[in-house]
């Protein structure tokens, strides 16, 4: 279980599966995670039969079988006969005749403190359960910082992961009745890191006052009494001579951040040899030694005496090489050994950490900025390290090292890069609007001294207003920058109003927007965020300026610069040629912020395939580079490039993968953005609890933060999916508003993608005259050229409002016009409305062939109820019955069958989740309809089902 399942979410789908198939847990996590809580909180849920719930004692030099004999009597029942496998026997039997009658659950708390043999019965029982499919399931807990016992090793674990931020919040307000100041609930959770043990003992620690912030702190906040006080038990034992080389691990791990560390490297400076055993509470893994236990880990290296803890250090050091990652590694320990300023080993350690990871970086400039006496050098090597923890994807750290740089003795010039990074975090991980205000307050800090950071700053303010769907804001920040110049007087621009000219520009009137208001910079329709999104000197340098004294900028900057502003003002003619050299640069190199820039632009041009190749290199870069914060961003490029292509199974993977690496980094509106491209992906299948998850999660993050993109995008997704499900009504009633002009319109970007399902929503609910005004506003999309699709969903849009008689010549030039891009949905929308068109003129046979090709291509595209729709028209229309489905398996949905076949790959039901990213939740609904229409009851039965076709080659 990680952080992104809470305990009671995992106990609850454990429980349905022991419920249905059977099956044993060892429950496992470091000391203080709440193992004797959980099991608890399972033996109080389990609401579908018994429960043996017995807790284990001393009883290592008990008799054999006394434990086994505790439980049994706790249930009730005769003690089996001596003898492990003959006892592990008996209990099995036990149990298959205890759950004829209902499943019964067997809970065993410090399982590790039983007899061997005691130990040994439960392991042989639960593995014959676990084969036999017997409805009784077993949780036993054991201690993590440890190896499982040989008796219970082959079952299955469960390591119970740390809290998620939001559920240890809760857990302070809880205890405090919410009377703790944000800043120190938030060191409450830095310094616990998730252990709620721990997190109550530090709560329990502090003063009224100190919680209300209006005491200091106690400094480290988790010191080692503290630590011990949860982990201390844990090393009870340890010979003196294995207790250095706990020390100096654990001295290894604090100086770099890192979880290990290399196992030569600490063996030679603890003086240990190679062939001596290790601790249990450490593992060897692939040259690192790790403990088993951050906590124990922790409570180690804080625990010891300061003298120890630097001697450690000094040892370390001193085996370390003087250049690379070695050179930065010896200067980290010795920083550990100082007490004190140290502004010469501070000045080499910020020297040295340009050659390191980001990580490493971070953590070397930190620590500097420790060691440093001044304090706006101090401040300034806290901002250095913020920006190498966003680049990491810790934006938390980022955050908290900036605030630590706040100093009214700083520069301007070192304040303002604090804002500017300040921005980039909160637009990645924050209110977008508070955003805009830390890039402006940047873009005056450092107009005085770096007019290209200050150009960066203003167009983090464009982005963020972007984001916020805010294209007044936006004008300005541009203006701010020298990018664009409103004439004097203009109006600002915006849905409703008018774009600006200024000489070349084209002013379009009142009630209509420039479809370019719809595709700048990036994040304009489906494009990701504009370009100056990133730290300072990042993805955020600026794209110059026209005042004289500015200094030029470089040939991609200023190119992006010509393009986004010709896209402004609507002369995409102008913008086509700075745009390719913008992608054509980015290509040529392998830097992840040019290709992202490349990527940008292939969107505003319409060039899906340059944007997917860009967008595909920036990912491989980032990676390589362990720029991990730049990951969700390239792949956000990729999923709405496939998205504009009409491959949305392509976008889905792509965005799986950006959600898994949003949430890794801590990217919540990143996170925002996937979420609405997995619920516009799932409207396709047809998949409606899956469009509901992703709207729901991506609103949820969209309204604390202002993401009205992210926002229109889920709208748009829960209005495609009420049309593929044959409720037109309700899909016109919840995009009018997003359409229509009006202070409720959609984000300025993306709302006249929304149309065409619009008018076909108003069409088929018999409401056209809804829809005549924003056709009219997408034809001036279409003319743009910079989406494919746009100009064949034109046609079909005005099929649909014409008069009877006209409308064929139209769905024909409208397929024509499909035939020039890929994309089998569109094309079988069309093909569906068409035939719809034929069958109610009596011209059957056109459309039983219209509507054989629509279900063609929803059955390609996994449009599961679109085809439903195409089928039942063509029936109507007096086709046969559809050709015999590719056995049981056809009668599933996309998701359910894919599902299905992770089931009988052997996945549980959390593996499944994160693969799909969603929740565990929605894969249990979806496997409870699974075994309703298959008809089995079990997962044996369901890998029988699905294998079968598989082996013969007749996939569904």
């Amino acid at each position: 279980m990680t952080g992104q399942t809470t305990p009671r979410q995992a106990v609850h789908r454990l429980l349905d599966g022991l419920s249905t198939d059977g099956g044993a847990r060892v429950v496992t996590g470091e000391p203080g995670c709440g193992r004797t809580a959980f099991l608890e909180y399972a033996a109080g849920s389990f609401r579908a039969g018994p429960v043996w719930h017995v807790r284990g004692g001393p009883g290592r030099a008990a008799p054999p079988l006394s434990g086994l004999r505790t439980l049994l009597r706790a249930a009730g029942r005769a003690a089996p006969v001596a003898g492990d496998g003959t006892a592990g026997e008996a209990l099995f039997g036990l149990l298959r005749a205890a759950a004829g009658a209902s499943p019964v659950l067997v809970c065993v708390d410090d399982a590790h403190l039983w007899d061997a043999a005691s130990r040994a019965a439960l392991g042989h029982a639960a593995a014959r359960v676990r084969a036999a499919g017997v409805r009784a399931g077993l949780l036993l807990t054991v201690p993590g910082h440890r190896p499982v016992d040989r008796e219970l090793a082959a079952l299955p674990v469960l390591r119970l992961g740390p809290l998620a931020p939001g559920d240890a919040a809760r857990v302070v307000d809880d205890v405090t009745g919410g009377a703790v100041d944000p800043g120190v609930r938030e060191e409450l959770l830095t310094a616990a890191e998730g252990n709620p043990a721990l997190l109550l003992a530090l709560v329990h620690r502090l003063s009224p006052a100190q919680l209300a912030g209006r005491r200091p702190l106690p400094r480290p906040l988790a010191d080692g009494e503290a630590l011990a006080g949860v982990a201390g038990g844990c090393l009870t034992g340890v010979p003196p001579d294995r207790a250095d080389l706990l020390l100096t691990v654990a001295a290894a791990v604090h100086a770099t951040g890192e979880p290990d560390a290399d196992a030569d490297l600490v063996r030679r400076a603890a003086g240990a040899g190679a062939a001596r055993p290790l601790p249990e509470v450490l593992v060897l893994a692939e040259g690192r030694l790790r403990f088993r236990s951050t906590l124990l880990g922790r409570a180690v290296y804080a625990g010891a005496p300061p003298e120890r803890r630097r001697a450690a250090h000094r040892a370390l050091a001193a085996c370390l090489t003087g250049t690379g990652t070695g050179g930065v590694l010896a200067l980290l320990h010795r920083s550990w050994t100082t007490t004190g300023p140290a502004p010469a080993l501070a000045a080499e350690l910020a020297v040295a950490a340009a050659c390191a990871p980001p990580v490493l970086r971070c953590r070397a400039l930190t620590r500097a900025a420790e060691l440093t006496a001044d304090e706006a050098e101090r401040a300034h090597r806290c901002t250095a390290a913020a920006e190498q923890a966003l680049l990491a994807g810790r934006p938390s750290e980022a955050l908290r090292l900036l605030d630590a740089a706040r100093s009214r003795l700083a520069p301007a010039s070192v304040r303002g890069g604090a804002q500017l990074l300040r921005g980039a975090v909160l637009l990645a991980d924050g209110p977008v609007d508070d955003a805009c205000e830390s890039f402006l307050l940047a873009a005056g800090l450092l107009a005085g001294t770096d007019r290209e950071a200050a150009d960066a700053a203003t167009l983090g303010a464009a982005d963020a207003a972007w984001a916020a769907g805010d294209p007044t804001s936006c004008l300005h920040a541009l203006a701010a920058s020298g990018t664009y110049t409103p004439a004097a007087g203009a109006p600002a621009g915006g849905p409703g109003a008018e774009v600006p000219a200024d000489g070349d520009g084209v002013v379009v009137g009142a009630g209509r927007v420039v479809a370019g208001g719809a595709v700048t910079a990036g994040r304009g329709v489906l494009g990701g965020g504009t370009p100056g999104a990133g730290p300072a000197g990042g993805e955020g340098a600026a794209v110059g300026s026209d005042a004289d004294d500015a200094a030029p900028p470089s040939g991609l900057l200023r190119d992006h610069r010509d393009g986004m502003r010709a896209v402004l003002l609507g002369r995409f003619d102008r913008a086509a040629g700075p745009l390719r050299r913008v992608v054509e640069r980015g290509l040529s190199g392998d830097g992840p912020e040019p290709l992202l820039r490349s990527a940008s632009a292939g969107l505003m041009l319409g060039d899906l395939t340059a944007a997917r190749r860009a967008g595909a290199r920036a990912l491989a870069a980032a990676r390589t580079l362990g720029c991990a914060a730049l990951e969700p961003r390239a792949l956000e490029y990729l999923a709405y490039a496939e998205l504009r292509a009409g491959r949305h199974q392509l976008a889905r993977t792509h965005a799986e993968e950006g959600l898994r690496t949003a949430s890794r980094t801590g990217q919540r509106n990143m996170a925002a953005h996937h979420h609405a491209v997995l619920a516009l992906a799932a409207s396709i299948e047809g998949e409606r609890e899956i469009v509901a998850e992703h709207v729901a999660a991506a609103l949820r993050t969209a309204r604390r933060h202002g993401l009205a993109q992210a926002a229109t995008l889920a709208q748009w997704a829960a209005a495609r999916a009420d049309l593929g499900a044959g409720r037109p009504r309700e899909a016109a009633d919840r995009l009018g508003p997003l359409v229509r002009p009006g202070v409720r319109r959609g984000h300025f970007a993306v709302w006249m993608l929304a149309v065409p399902c619009f008018v076909e929503a108003t069409a088929l609910a018999g409401r056209p005259e809804d829809a005549a005004a924003v056709v009219e506003d997408f034809a001036l999309w279409a003319a743009c050229g910079a989406d494919p699709q746009a100009p064949a969903q034109l046609l079909r849009c005005r099929a649909l409002l014409a008069a009877p008689d006209a409308a064929g010549p139209l769905y024909l030039r409208a397929l024509e016009r499909h035939e020039e891009t890929a994309g089998d949905f569109e094309r079988a929308r069309t093909e569906l409305l068409y035939g719809k068109w034929l069958r109610r003129r009596r011209r059957l046979r056109e459309a039983r062939n219209r509507l054989g090709e629509a279900l063609m291509g929803f059955e390609r595209c996994g449009a599961h109820l679109w085809a439903q729709q195409a089928a039942a028209e063509s029936r109507a229309g007096g086709a046969a019955p559809g050709r015999p489905g590719a056995g049981e398996l056809s009668r599933l949905t996309p998701q359910q069958l894919r599902i299905a076949r992770r089931v009988a790959e052997g996945a549980t039901n959390r593996e499944v989740a994160l693969s799909l990213s969603v929740s565990t939740r929605t894969v249990d609904y979806h496997l409870r309809n699974i075994f309703a229409t298959l008809g089995v009851r079990s997962r044996v039965e369901l890998v029988r089902l699905v294998e079968q076709p598989e082996k013969t080659g007749a996939r569904p």
